[in-house]
């Protein structure tokens, strides 16, 4: 089966830990990933894109515009910026909790995610929650990636079960951080409905 995967955010978000935990979750089912990494000039708010592509033997570990399957969008512009690598159709699971970019916040703009997730919503199917404020309420804000991947996991769009990412956070993870980051991934995965989730 081939599956492509596109996840969106700014550095500090976790974004390239998740696509490693997919990644590896996919190749302990046994299936052939590539992944890539595009990663913006700073370190922490510069723009992150993550690849992850399950069964693509024969193609470029970038995926194609117009090609992915899901949009995990960690941020909700960074999302927007994405869009257009999901496939028509295509499923998005997106954080509503905002980073407000640098430039708006020496401008004195107002960052609204309303027309945001108003133009998201035209091109895909999509899930939104705090993963920010959930992952809080778990024990660790830095636990949201976590979220997201239960939550992506929950609307049916990661192949391979939530049972699957609770044992590999607990091969990966230290065991003083392992509670936190298991009540997050279920708690994502609740949020949306567990693998019935609905859109809103």
């Amino acid at each position: 089966m081939k599956y492509d995967i596109l996840i969106a955010g700014v550095g500090g978000q976790g974004t390239i830990l998740a696509s490693k935990l997919i990644a590896q979750a996919a190749m302990e089912e046994g299936r052939f990933v590539r992944t890539s990494e595009t990663i913006g000039m700073a370190q922490r708010g510069g723009c992150v894109v993550s690849h992850v592509r399950i069964g693509s033997r024969d193609e470029s570990s970038v995926i194609p515009m117009h090609g992915a399957d899901l949009l995990l969008g960690f941020e909700p512009a960074e999302a927007a910026r994405s869009l257009g690598r999901l496939r028509k159709g295509g499923k998005a699971v997106v954080n509503t909790a905002r980073v407000v970019p640098v430039t708006a916040s020496l401008s004195g703009k107002a960052y609204e995610t309303e027309e945001i997730f108003e133009y998201i919503r035209r091109g895909a199917q999509v899930w939104t929650l705090d993963a920010t404020a959930i992952a809080e309420a778990c024990g660790s804000a830095k636990a949201a990636n976590v979220v997201m991947l239960g939550a992506g996991i929950g609307v049916g769009a990661l192949p391979f079960s939530v049972e699957c990412m609770e044992g590999l956070l607990a091969r990966r993870l230290p065991e003083k951080l392992f509670a936190a980051n298991r009540k997050a991934l279920y708690a994502g995965y609740d949020c949306v409905g567990g693998a019935k989730g609905e859109t809103e």
